[in-house]
C-alpha cells in the first residue's frame, strides 16, 4: 500500500511539472504573438509611452496603410501565386515519385531511395548561392540566344526552386506512408482490368489522404514563411517580392519613419494565415507526421 501511494504522489508530482511547462511554453507563445496583434492597432503617439498598456482605440487604419501604400497587398498576391504552384509542380511529382519507389523494385530503385534519403541533411540555405549563380549564368544564356534571361526575379521559377528542395522530404514521407498499404487492393483493381495509373490515383492517393494532406500543409507553411531563397533570387529593386521579403523592405523603410503601427499591421498580415491554418489542422499536422516509415 506504502509503494502504491508514494508512486501514486509521483505521477502527481509529474503530472503538476509537466502542466507547469506546458503553461509557461504557451505563455512564452502567447504574450508576444497577442502583443504583436495589439501594436498594430495603435497609433503611432502610443508607441513612446509603456509598451504594455492596450491601444486606445482599434486603429484599422494600419492595415489599410500596410496594405495600399507598403504593397503588403501585391506582395501577398506573390506569395500565395508562388505558394500555389510550388505545392502544384511538388504533388505532381512526389506522389507518382512515391508510389513507384515504394510500390515497385526496379533496377536503381535502391539507389534513387538512397539520393532522395541523402537530400535530408542538405540544408537548402547552404546552396542558395549555388542555385543563383546557375541561374544567373543560364540568364546570360539566354541573353545571347534571345535577348533576355528570366531566371532571375520571376516567381514562377521560384515555385520551381521551392519544388525541388522539398521534393527530398515529401518523397520520403510519402514513400514511407505507401509501403504501409496492403497490395490486396491494388490486385483487385488490376483483375477489374484497371491499369497501374488508375490503381495509383483511384485507389492509393485515397487511402494515402492523411500522408497526402500533411505533405500540402507542411510544404505550404514551409513555402509561405521562406525568406534567404526568395530573397536572393528576387533581388532586383523593382522585382517582385514574396511576403517575407516585403516585410522586411517595410521594417526598414518604416523604422526611419517611426511609423511602428504599420510595421505590425505587414507583421500581422504575415503571421495570420499561418496560424489560423495550424490552429485548424494541427491535429492532421501530427498525425501525418508519425504514419510510417521507409520499408526495405
Amino acid at each position: 500500500m506504502k509503494e502504491k501511494k508514494s508512486h501514486s504522489g509521483s505521477d502527481r508530482l509529474f503530472k503538476v511539472f509537466i502542466y507547469v511547462v506546458l503553461i509557461m511554453l504557451a505563455v512564452s507563445i502567447i504574450v508576444p504573438v497577442a502583443w504583436v496583434f495589439l501594436a498594430s492597432v495603435k497609433q503611432n503617439s502610443e508607441f513612446y509611452g509603456n509598451p504594455w498598456t492596450l491601444p486606445a482605440t482599434f486603429y484599422w487604419q494600419n492595415f489599410v496603410n500596410a496594405w495600399n501604400s507598403a504593397k503588403m497587398g501585391e506582395y501577398m498576391l506573390n506569395s500565395v501565386t508562388v505558394t500555389a504552384l510550388a505545392l502544384v509542380l511538388l504533388l505532381v511529382i512526389a506522389l507518382p515519385a512515391s508510389y513507384c519507389l515504394s510500390r515497385f523494385k526496379f533496377r536503381g530503385s535502391k539507389f534513387l531511395n538512397m539520393a532522395f534519403m541523402a537530400g535530408l541533411f542538405i540544408n537548402v540555405n547552404y546552396i542558395v548561392v549555388p542555385i543563383f549563380l546557375m541561374l544567373k549564368d543560364g540568364d546570360v544564356l539566354l541573353k545571347k540566344l534571345v535577348g533576355s534571361g528570366f531566371l532571375l526575379n520571376n516567381i514562377f521559377v521560384l515555385a520551381v526552386v521551392y519544388a525541388a528542395t522539398a521534393l527530398p522530404f515529401t518523397i520520403y514521407l510519402l514513400s514511407g506512408y505507401f509501403a504501409t498499404l496492403p497490395h490486396d487492393f491494388e490486385e483487385a483493381a488490376y483483375i477489374d482490368g484497371a491499369g497501374y495509373g488508375t490503381a495509383m490515383t483511384r485507389i492509393i492517393f485515397p487511402m494515402a489522404q492523411p500522408s497526402i494532406i500533411t505533405i500540402i500543409l507542411f510544404n505550404f507553411l514551409s513555402f509561405w514563411n521562406e525568406y534567404i531563397i526568395s530573397m536572393t533570387l528576387m533581388s532586383a529593386a523593382k522585382g517582385p517580392k514574396t511576403l517575407p521579403v516585403g516585410l522586411l523592405n517595410l521594417m526598414q523603410a518604416q523604422q526611419s519613419k517611426a511609423e511602428f503601427g504599420i510595421l505590425y499591421a505587414g507583421l500581422v498580415l504575415v503571421m495570420l494565415p499561418t496560424l489560423i491554418l495550424y490552429i485548424c489542422v494541427q491535429k492532421k499536422l501530427t498525425q501525418g507526421m508519425t504514419v510510417g516509415g521507409l520499408k526495405g
